[in-house]
């Protein structure tokens, strides 16, 4: 997927998520668009980027199957009780970074789909999280660990999920999970 179609799909997901479409609780944010001087837009929670402020509106619940997948997940370590790791290490603040839904050899019934990120602990203010499929910028970064891929091509495709850092580099990526559009 090229830069443009990246931009693209972005703003179908903001579009998306701002008529209601389906996906975790979330409460009404605001996102700002940024066109920087060579006519790229990206999408940020971050105000201090400037750019024009999109409203977004609650979002449903979620699908009862997806909530009771996610209700089945393991509860995570208070981070006062997680041992620290020593300078020097790999950047690594997470005790998990992973994708939880799809799972690995999903069989997709429709065309579209939310992508969660299993992160423990949650992710911090200053990080964020991208999509990758088959290896190229799916969604923009964004402070969230839910995302909604619409209008996927039949066939196979690898979700990859992306950690950057608060300067927006790239510190961590899940393995790959492969699912099959009808």
């Amino acid at each position: 997927m090229n830069k443009v179609n990246a931009v693209v799909m972005s703003g179908v997901l903001i579009t998306f998520l701002g008529v209601g479409g389906m996906g975790g609780t979330v409460f009404g944010q605001t996102v700002y668009r940024v066109t920087d001087e060579h006519g790229n837009i990206t999408f940020t929670d971050n105000p201090g980027r400037g750019g024009e402020a999109l409203e977004l509106t609650p979002l449903p619940s979620l699908p009862p199957a997806l909530k009771s997948a996610m209700s089945s997940s393991s509860e995570t370590t208070p981070a006062a009780m997680r041992p620290r790791g020593k300078p020097g290490q790999p950047f690594m603040p997470y005790d998990h970074f992973s994708i939880a839904l799809p799972q690995q050899g999903a069989r997709l019934t429709e065309r579209s789909t939310a992508v969660e990120v299993a992160i423990a602990p949650p992710l911090r203010e200053d990080h964020q999280v991208r999509l990758l499929v088959n290896g190229e910028i799916s969604q923009t970064a964004l402070h969230s660990d839910v995302f909604w891929l619409t209008g996927l091509p039949a066939g196979q495709h690898e979700l990859q999920a992306e950690l950057l850092d608060s300067s927006q580099r790239l510190q961590h990526r899940t393995p790959a999970v492969t699912i099959t559009v009808p």
